[in-house]
């Protein structure tokens, strides 16, 4: 069964540019290391080769990993987002009913979350407790200290 992940446009565009990155620069790197390693001389007492393959099978497996993500990806056009309840690639601002504090989030792909720039992953407690919530209605959040209640002030683009 293969399931999709979402991404933005520069998410998408970022992860393309990382790809290339990798098959070009990084393998190159690795491919010079392995050529150096093995000038050395006897192969089965060269620590430098093997830890060189290693290094290269690591990045092979990432590589991997980002084509299979990549071609498992769909791009979201955020001209098509709902602003009338939360969903992917809103901007939502909320209050915390106790404490009053009042925070924006963008709700973004797992991927492309990061919370200094206040994008919280579609995946994560919040995210999951905000979706399909309409201006005014009250979200509940279960966190490990317990359940947390935010108010939705507003939702953008």
């Amino acid at each position: 069964m293969s399931s999709y992940s979402y991404l933005t446009k520069d998410g998408y565009d970022k992860l393309m540019a990382e790809l290339e990155q990798l098959k070009t620069v990084e393998r190159q790197k690795i491919a010079s290391a392995i050529a150096e390693a093995r000038e050395k001389g006897d192969l089965s007492e060269n620590a430098e080769y093997k830890a060189a393959k290693d290094e290269q099978g690591l990045l092979e497996l990432k590589i991997s990993t980002l084509e299979t993500n990549l071609a498992t990806s769909r791009i979201l056009d955020e001209s098509q987002i709902d602003t009338s309840k939360v969903s992917l690639l809103t901007c939502v601002a909320i209050k915390n009913v106790k404490t009053k504090k009042e925070v924006k989030y963008k709700i973004v792909p797992e991927a492309e979350s990061d919370l200094k720039a206040k994008k919280i992953s579609v995946n994560s407690p919040v995210g999951k407790g905000l979706i399909g919530k309409k201006v005014g209605e009250i979200a509940q959040v279960q966190t490990p200290r317990g359940i947390i209640e935010f108010e939705v002030l507003d939702i953008s683009l």
